[in-house]
């Protein structure tokens, strides 16, 4: 259901919430921020109304699965930002955070799905601190903003931690589990980067573009954003390198563990070779063999075919040491 809440520092320097009826732009000399939280067509309809905000903005805030971008309408900027976190132990599947927010010189307006542990923080701060409005909105932006990517950074080290794992387990024995675990690991990284890495260049323009609602004093502030985003997707290659060593120890130990196993079981097959003809001869049917009348009763011929069956495995085994094939 969705739901507003407003918190607004006005003329005497305090900082009240306000009901939800007070939607809209702040009077001259107050600043605002507005909160929306799982928004419907009737809450995104009252701030296209009551700001004026471009349709195709409001568009975008009714489905939240949005490529981070930054877009200027007029006298407001309109910003998208994510970032990821991980609830599961097991690391099985991310939580992909989104923030829409517009930004005006005096006001904020925040648009997203559920609760925000990023937007949270901030909000609380902002509530008892009334500092935060008076640096500006771009700064009260600039704090969300910054928590929103730090999220990131706790997912990645575990991603880190279990690709070293993965990689020391493969060496020992590879397994069909960890291979799926790897590939799934992988899937993980290609959806952070695909959110991380045009997230970057926005942030980049927000830091370096001359624009009136972000000040020059809060530039420098979002080039900090941009540089753990830097360092995010330096750690996504660093990872992916991992990943593709963990995968090349996989693919190698296994085959190594199938040329071991099939280099046995050729020696196998070659002691039997021998043992086979072996047995083959003797078990012939013939009264008469080479002028030897009832041959296959002849203890002699018994007693040398048993000598060959114990004598030709021995001296293969020994010739296939000295050959330092086993």
């Amino acid at each position: 259901m969705a739901a507003f809440r407003i918190l607004e520092l006005d003329r005497t320097g305090a900082v009240r919430a306000l009901e939800e009826s007070a939607v809209g732009p702040p009077i001259a000399g107050n600043r605002r921020w507005i909160d929306l939280t799982d928004p419907d067509p009737a809450s995104l309809e009252i701030l296209r109304a009551r700001f004026g905000f471009h349709p195709l903005a409001i568009e975008d805030c009714a489905h939240l699965d949005q490529r981070p971008k930054l877009e200027e309408y007029g006298d407001h900027l309109f910003l998208v930002t994510q970032g990821f976190t991980c609830a599961d132990p097991l690391l099985r599947a991310l939580d992909l955070h989104e923030l829409h927010a517009f930004l005006g010189e005096r006001y904020l307006v925040t648009v997203h799905a559920g609760a925000l542990p990023a937007l949270e923080s901030v909000w609380r701060r902002a509530a008892s601190d009334r500092a935060l409005f008076e640096h500006g909105m771009d700064f009260v932006y600039y704090l969300v903003a910054d928590a929103l990517v730090d999220m990131s950074f706790p997912v990645l080290d575990r991603i880190t931690d279990e690709l070293e794992a993965l990689e020391d387990a493969v060496l020992e024995q590879p397994r069909p589990a960890e291979l799926a675990r790897i590939f799934e690991l992988k899937h993980h990284l290609v959806d952070m980067r695909k959110v991380l890495s045009p997230q970057r260049d926005t942030i980049a323009m927000l830091a370096r573009r001359g624009d009136a609602r972000v000040s020059e004093r809060t530039a420098l502030y979002f080039r900090d954003v941009h540089d753990h985003l830097v360092r995010l997707n330096e750690s996504i290659e660093a990872n992916r390198d991992l990943l593709a060593n963990a995968l090349d120890a996989y693919l190698s130990t296994a085959s190594n563990r199938t040329n071991e196993i099939m280099k046995s079981l050729t020696l196998l097959s070659a002691v039997f070779l021998p043992l086979s003809f072996l047995v083959g001869f003797f078990g012939q049917n013939f009264r008469v063999l080479l002028g030897i009348e009832e041959w296959t009763e002849s203890r002699a011929l018994g007693a040398a075919m048993l000598a060959l069956c114990v004598a030709l495995p021995a001296a293969m085994m020994l010739w296939f040491r000295h050959k330092h094939w086993f």
